[in-house]
Order: C-alpha cells, then sequence, then structure tokens
C-alpha cells in the first residue's frame, strides 16, 4: 500500500505529516540564520574598526574621523560636547577642523548629529559666545542648504537658537546681509523657505527702524512669491514680525500684507493667513477697527449665534430646502462656538455696552434648544459674570433660568463655581447686609430647591452630591432664617432618606456649616436634639453611623468647648451599641473625641471616657473592635506614662547632681585635714567649729531624727546643714535613696554609728 502525499486526497499519515513539519523549520531557521552570518565583520573589518588604547581622547578622535568608518565619525561627532568640556582648546584646534570636512561627504545620519552636538555645545556654554560664532557658525550656515529637508530643517533649528544668543552686529553680518541674496526668486525652493523663518527670528532682534529698512522689503517679496509654500511661511512668520515692529506698523505694513493673503488663491495660505490674524488681535485695541467694521463683525457674530434658529418660529412645513442632520450638526456647533467665545465678545464690545450690544445674544445661547449650547454658556457663565463687575445684576434671570434647566448636565456645568457666582451677584452693593442679599436674586431659593430636587431624584448621584457641597456657601449669601426653613431641614431629610453614602455625608457636613453660622440658640438647640435623637439614638444602624459622620464634621468645625457640651455624652453612649460597626468606628474615632477635653475642667468626661474604654475592653467581644480599643488605650496613657518616665529622669538627674556635690565637698575635706596639724582625732576635729549645728541636732525631737540619714559622713553633716526650722535642706526621696545606699556601705560601722548618736 502506498501512502498518499499531503493534500492528495488521502490523510497523510501522523509521522509523515510531523516530519515535513520539523523540515519547514529548519529551513526557516536556515534562512534566519544566514543574515546574521552575513552580519559578522571579518579579521580585516576588526583590524580596520580597533583603536590603539594608548591613544588620547583628542589624539582618537582625529584619528577616527581621518581614516576611521562612518559610524565611528558619528560617535566623535556625539562625543563633542564631551571633548569641549574636557579640553575645548584642543577640541577646536584639532577635532572642529576635521568635524568640518567630513561633513562636506557625511551621510544624513552624521549631520543630524552634528546639528544636535552644536545645539548641545551653545546650550552648555562651553566656550564664550565670541568664540561659538567664530567656530562653529560658519559650520552651521554652510549645512543650511542641505538637499535632505530634514537635515536643513535640523541646522535651521539650530541657527535659530544661535541668533538668539548672537550680538546684534554679528547676526547683522554674518546672517542679515547674506539673506538678502538667498530670499530672491533665482534661489532654490527649499533657500526662499530657510529665509522666510530667519526672518521671523530676526526682526525680533534690532530696532523697529532697522527691521523696517532692511527685513520688511524682504518680507513683502517673500509675501509675493510665486511658490504658495513661500507665501503660507513666510505668512506664519508676520506675527514674529508684527510683535518686534510694534502696533503702529504693524497696522500699516503687516494688516495689508495679512489682508491680501487672506485672499490668496491657495487653501494653505488663507489658513495661515486667518491664524496669524487670530494670533495678532491681543495686540490691538478696539481702535484698530471702523465703526462700520465694528458693527458689521457684531452683526455677524450675532448671525452665527442664531444660525439654524430663524426657521424655529416660522410657520412654512412645506418648503423643500429641509436641514439634514449633517447640516444641524454644523449649526449646533456654530453656535457652541460662539457660546464659547462670548466672554470675549463682551471685552470687544466693552462691558459697559453690554446691555445695549450683546445682552440679547446672551439670553438667546442661555435658551438655545440645544443642550451643547446651553452646556458651554453655563461653564462660561463665571466668566461673564467676572467681566460685567457692577452690572452683573443684568444677567440673574439666566442664572435663574440655567439653575432650572432641565439637563443635569447644564445644572452641573452651573454648579462648579456657582459659590463665585452667587458672591459676586450678592455683593454688588457693599452696604447691603445679609438679611437684604436675597431681595438682589429674585426668585434665587425656589430655582436652587428646585436644582437639588431635580438632581435628588436623578440617578446622577455625583452631581447630588456637588450640588450639596456647593449649597454651604448660602450662609454667605442669604439670611440665617431662610436656610433654617427652606434648607437645613431638608439637609437633614436627605442624612435620613438618602442610600447614597458620599450624597449624606456632604449633606452632613453642609447642615453642619448651616448649624455654624445660625444666629437663634432655639433653633440650634433644635436642630441638635433632632441629630442626637433622630440620628445618634435612631434605630437603624445606619443612622447611627451618620451621626459619627456628623460629629466628626462638628469637631471640624466648631469649637471643642461646644462639642463636649452637646456631643460628647450622646458620643460614647454608642459604645453599648449592640451594631459591632458602629462601635468599631466609634471606636476609630476616640482619639478625636478624646483631643476636645480641656483638663481640669473637663476632667469629668476625661473619667466617662476612661470608664466607657474599662468597659470596653472587659465586655466586647468582636475582636476587630477589641483591637481597636487595645489600640486607642495604648495611645491613650502613652503620654501619661512618657510624663511619668520625664519625671522619673529629673529626679534621677537631681540626686545624681547631688551626690556628685557630696562627693566633692568630701574629697575637698579629706585633702585639708592631711594637712591638719591638730592633735584632735580626725573622726573629732571639727566638732568645736560647729556647736551650733550639733546643738540644734540635740535639740531636734525623736520623731524629727528619724528621719535624718544616720549613715552619712561627718563632713555631710556641715554640708548639708539643718535650717533654724530643723527640716533638712535635700530633697526626702534623695534622702531615702542616698540613706539605702549608705546602708550598704557601713554594716560595719555600727559602733560608730551609736557615738555619732550620743554626741
Amino acid at each position: 500500500a502506498t501512502v498518499p502525499p499531503p493534500g492528495a486526497g488521502g490523510e497523510a499519515a501522523p509521522g509523515h505529516s510531523s516530519l515535513f513539519g520539523y523540515i519547514e523549520d529548519l529551513q526557516e531557521l536556515t534562512i534566519i540564520e544566514r543574515p546574521v552570518r552575513r552580519s559578522l565583520k571579518t579579521p580585516e573589518e576588526i583590524e580596520r574598526l580597533t583603536v590603539d588604547e594608548e591613544l588620547s581622547d583628542i589624539e582618537r578622535a582625529v584619528y577616527l574621523l581621518s581614516s576611521g568608518q562612518d559610524i565611528q565619525g558619528t560617535s566623535v561627532v556625539a562625543n563633542l560636547p564631551v571633548l569641549m568640556r574636557q579640553n575645548p582648546a584642543e577640541t577646536l584646534r584639532r577635532v572642529l577642523p576635521k568635524i568640518r570636512e567630513v561633513l562636506h561627504v557625511a551621510g544624513v545620519e552624521m549631520q543630524l548629529t552634528a546639528a544636535v552636538s552644536f545645539l548641545t555645545v551653545l546650550q552648555e556654554e562651553s566656550v564664550s559666545i565670541h568664540t561659538y560664532s567664530h567656530s562653529f557658525l560658519h559650520i552651521i550656515l554652510q549645512n543650511l542648504e542641505h538637499r535632505d529637508a530634514g537635515v536643513s530643517n535640523a541646522w535651521l533649528e539650530t541657527l535659530l537658537a544661535v541668533i538668539e544668543a548672537l550680538p546684534k552686529e554679528t547676526v547683522r553680518h554674518e546672517i542679515l546681509n547674506p539673506l538678502v541674496s538667498k530670499a530672491q526668486l533665482s534661489q532654490t525652493l527649499q533657500s526662499r523657505l530657510v529665509s522666510c523663518k530667519i526672518m521671523g527670528k530676526v526682526a525680533n532682534k534690532f530696532e523697529a527702524h532697522i527691521v523696517k529698512r532692511e527685513v520688511l522689503p524682504l518680507v513683502k517679496s517673500l509675501c509675493q512669491d510665486v511658490e504658495y509654500e513661500v507665501r503660507a511661511c513666510m505668512c506664519r512668520q508676520l506675527e514674529h514680525v508684527a510683535r518686534g515692529i510694534g502696533t503702529e506698523l504693524t497696522k500699516t505694513v503687516v494688516l495689508p500684507e495679512l489682508v491680501e493673503l487672506a485672499r490668496d488663491e491657495g487653501s494653505s495660505v488663507r489658513l495661515a493667513a486667518f491664524e496669524t490674524l487670530v494670533n495678532l488681535l491681543d495686540m490691538f485695541d478696539a481702535g484698530i477697527f471702523t465703526p462700520e467694521q465694528h458693527l458689521r463683525f457684531l452683526e455677524f457674530y450675532k448671525k452665527l449665534s442664531t444660525l439654524g434658529l430663524q426657521q424655529e418660529n416660522g410657520h412654512n412645513d412645506n418648503q423643500l430646502h429641509l436641514q439634514t442632520l449633517e447640516q444641524e450638526k454644523k449649526y449646533i456647533s456654530v453656535r457652541k462656538n460662539c457660546a464659547y467665545n462670548f466672554p470675549a465678545m463682551i471685552v470687544f464690545v466693552d462691558p459697559k455696552n453690554f446691555h445695549l450690544e450683546l445682552y440679547s445674544i446672551f439670553f438667546c445661547l442661555c435658551h438655545d434648544p440645544e443642550v451643547p449650547v446651553r452646556y458651554t454658556m453655563a461653564i462660561s457663565f463665571f466668566e461673564v459674570a467676572k467681566l460685567l463687575n457692577s452690572d452683573v445684576y443684568t444677567i440673574h434671570k439666566e442664572l435663574v433660568t440655567l439653575l432650572q434647566d432641565e439637563s443635569l448636565e447644564v445644572l452641573d456645568a452651573l454648579v462648579g463655581h456657582l459659590p463665585e457666582i452667587l458672591e459676586l451677584m450678592t455683593n454688588r452693593g457693599e452696604n447691603n447686609g445679609s438679611e437684604s442679599k436675597l431681595l438682589s436674586i429674585p426668585d434665587l431659593i425656589p430655582a436652587l430647591t428646585t436644582a437639588e430636587q431635580r438632581a435628588a431624584t436623578s440617578l446622577k448621584w455625583r452631581t447630588h452630591e456637588k450640588l450639596l457641597q456647593k449649597y454651604a456657601c448660602l450662609p454667605h449669601i442669604i439670611s440665617s432664617d431662610q436656610i433654617y426653613y427652606r434648607f437645613l431641614h431638608r439637609m437633614l431629610t436627605i442624612i435620613l432618606t438618602n442610600n447614597v453614602l458620599p450624597v449624606q455625608k456632604a449633606a452632613a457636613r453642609t447642615l453642619c456649616v448651616y448649624l455654624r453660622y445660625n444666629r437663634k440658640q432655639e433653633q440650634r438647640h433644635e436642630v441638635i436634639q433632632k441629630l442626637i435623637a433622630q440620628l445618634g439614638q435612631g434605630k437603624s444602624y445606619w443612622n447611627r453611623l451618620r451621626f459619627l459622620d456628623t460629629c466628626e464634621f462638628i469637631m471640624e468645625l466648631f469649637s471643642k468647648s461646644f462639642f463636649c457640651k452637646y456631643f460628647f455624652l450622646p458620643v460614647l453612649e454608642l459604645t453599648h451599641d449592640p451594631v459591632a460597626n458602629v462601635r468599631m468606628k466609634l471606636c476609630c474615632l476616640l482619639p478625636k473625641v478624646k483631643s476636645t477635653l480641656k483638663i481640669p475642667t473637663d476632667k469629668h468626661l476625661l473619667q466617662q471616657l476612661e470608664l466607657c474604654i474599662r468597659k470596653l475592653l472587659c465586655q466586647e467581644k468582636d475582636k476587630d473592635v477589641l483591637t481597636i480599643v487595645k489600640r486607642f488605650q495604648k495611645r491613650f496613657y502613652e503620654n501619661d506614662l512618657l510624663d511619668q518616665e520625664k519625671e522619673r529622669q529629673e529626679h534621677l538627674l537631681l540626686e545624681m547632681v547631688y551626690f556628685i556635690s557630696k562627693e566633692e565637698k568630701k574629697s575637698k575635706l579629706v585633702r585639708s585635714q592631711s594637712f591638719s596639724t591638730q592633735v584632735l582625732h580626725p573622726k573629732y576635729s571639727n566638732i568645736d567649729k560647729c556647736p551650733k549645728y550639733l546643738y540644734n541636732l540635740h535639740c531636734l525631737p525623736p520623731s524629727s531624727l528619724s528621719k535624718l540619714p544616720l549613715c552619712v559622713s561627718d563632713d555631710s553633716f556641715r554640708t548639708h546643714a539643718v535650717g533654724n526650722s530643723g527640716s533638712a535642706a535635700f530633697p526626702s526621696s534623695s534622702s531615702r535613696n542616698l540613706f539605702n545606699s549608705a546602708d550598704q556601705k557601713s554594716n560595719g560601722n555600727k559602733e560608730s554609728q551609736t557615738r555619732r548618736m550620743s554626741m
């Protein structure tokens, strides 16, 4: 039986197919191996690439540039900044001329490397700018018109950086003067493009009269070049030229050229002219436009702001030219861009003329039927309010409109700067009190409550959270009573009923801010009682957890005494909470709770806290809660233990000083006794010198004598004499320590002690 070949109709045997697979793999490996073998260097090539190791860096660089291969020469060029740092004089004398010779025939890689290295040498300031211009500038200019566009651009970037550092005279003689011939039509396209970019850089180097006399004629010539690439390139450089010659020359010379280029047949030239004109707008004031031009531009902006809306109020239902979906998208994009640039239009017409010239457009954009347009207006509303300043009252109605917008995206965009917007609007009158501020913004409170309710009923809880956080600014905007009746109880309701934790916390903090600025004591007490009863003592453990969050905000916003007066004991009651999570959260909060105590004023509260901790240590069954309590207990007593240790060290220090002083005096006494020639026994040699001291000891009652250290030597009696009152002159603790140490030293001197007591 014959085995059919693969693909001949029958199935190949397993061994046969695997054999063919191995053969194919081997063939692939052979194909891969061939380039690797070809890339290996022959011994002759390795010999040519080998350099004597004893050569110095300069000599090696010269050798590689002279007889090395391209890759070695490129390495030397890349290492040029290092050589300039190490030995600039020899590098300029021997290496740089070789690089100049090699660059004439160098490839693209070496050219690009040289451009980067020359720029690095300039930036590192390895040599003075005079030396750099003398040594490097000619090489840069020679390679500026390289046939490869990438190389030419690399050298151009280096030259533009060099122009900024070169002196004016050097730029004028070495760059500007040769530029006149290179900008002529007879030169290559690449040469004229390079000239355009150099013109933009040179214009900022000289005074306006020099630029007008020597640069502007070349600029005009390049703006009228026959090639559209040159016209577009020069058009983009007109911005730099204009900033170099000033506003007046720009109006008379540059603007006419821009207007002409804006009508060019090439689309790239027209685009460049438009972009340049936009970039130059900040140079001009409104006086650049005639009244007719000003009015024409404003009317054009108004037309764009309502583009696509003219047929909204029409009744031509049978019109044939219906707007397509693509056209509607374009119209929406145009109106959106008009909304984005509305603050700039206020600057254009002057804020004083806002109500007369722009308010109608502002109204239309805020009531635009498309959400993206209203969203953009909501984002820029704060900028508009800042520009209007004292005339901000003219846009109150639009603020209320955007607050009541049906789209939450619009509301979210407006709320971002809501505190700043409300502050600008309410501070319009400096003498207005907080009670009368509300009158300046009609319908503000209904709009704010409507916005909050719409956010609460939506699924976008982040917008709701953001809104509640921003509502914390209301105490600075409206009256305390308005906050109490319209917002404060709403915050408490959100804490009790909302299911989103970030929203509850935001409401809790805002409620604490409202409570902080509430002016009526009875309203404060009512809110505090509700917090304790409905949250702290609530049936749901979730509410009790929120009570602890609220207490944390109260500790942040209120004084320590306020917290201790109203919330300290209700918080401690939660140590008996049946839910372990509540007890755990409380234990985590205990360090902050303890920090609110003022000792000794709050000593009774501290005792209550210690009692609760002891109960938790004895009765707590949850291991996580117990771990947190033990950790707090350690911190709780750490300071006390540290204080006790400090006190013990202080006592030890005093005792050491006292003992050292006694020993010094004892040694002095021994030295004096050694030179004494008295016949009296040394033990009793000084008795006559202190009869009063001994008399006082004799007169002391037995109880006082029993408290004195009996083991001290005679010199100690002289040094630490007893005062007139009969009390010892050293501390009692030190006396006890000295008594114990003396007992160990005088166990065999009991008879002498008895004789001293007899005396």
